[in-house]
């Protein structure tokens, strides 16, 4: 486990929060260049798999304190690190990416990508409203206000999903952004594209 007495801040500031949230949309390149650039799933099944195990050993150094090469992580990402991160659970990141390959493995490439996107579009957007202008608290660490900046963006990726029409995106943004807003004691990076994926699929096939 990792001391958290003198090098673990007790909540990131809203700049921190805002590069880290950046550093997540960035990675929309994933999906997009997964459809648009017409990858197959095995390729980026090998991608984005190569990526998660290089984030799994850096996120494993960090909570081992493996000595010059944690020092160096830490340097670079305590700034955008959360408390519970710190305390040596895996970041963010780690979950992300294992969340992308599960959701390119299991889904089509469109319900994929549209699944993708919600989390990183819609939990970006929930973070940074609801830390700038979060008033009415539910579950303690949620907002109302987050709630609708998550349901704001999840509606704007429903709207341009490529090849699923509206009948299926717009109730998996809603199924996404209620996934994000309840406290569930898994990563939420894990299950807003899991559970909408799979929402979006039922769907897809009940309208089929």
């Amino acid at each position: 486990m990792v001391n958290t007495t003198s090098s673990s801040p007790a909540q990131i500031s809203f700049l921190g929060e805002a590069i880290r949230k950046l550093t997540h949309t960035g990675a929309l390149i994933i999906p997009v260049s997964y459809y648009y650039f017409d990858m197959s799933k095995r390729d980026m099944l090998f991608f984005v798999g190569g990526a998660f195990l290089l984030m799994l050993l850096i996120d494993i150094s960090r909570i081992k304190k493996i000595s010059i090469w944690n020092n160096f992580i830490k340097k670079i990402i305590s700034p955008i690190i959360r408390q519970h991160e710190f305390a040596g659970d895996f970041t963010g990141a780690t979950y992300i990416l294992l969340s992308i390959f599960l959701t390119i493995l299991l889904f089509s490439k469109p319900i994929a990508v549209t699944a993708i996107a919600f989390i990183m579009v819609g939990d970006s957007l929930a973070a940074l409203i609801g830390r700038k202008f979060g008033r009415h608290k539910v579950f303690k660490t949620k907002s109302i206000e987050g709630f609708m900046g998550c349901l704001s963006g999840t509606l704007i990726v429903a709207y341009f999903a490529p090849e699923l029409t509206f009948y299926v995106t717009i109730p998996g943004a809603v199924i996404a952004a209620i996934v994000e807003l309840l406290p569930l004691q898994i990563d939420d990076n894990l299950t807003v594209p899991l559970i909408s994926g799979l929402f979006m699929m039922i769907i897809k096939v009940i309208i089929l």
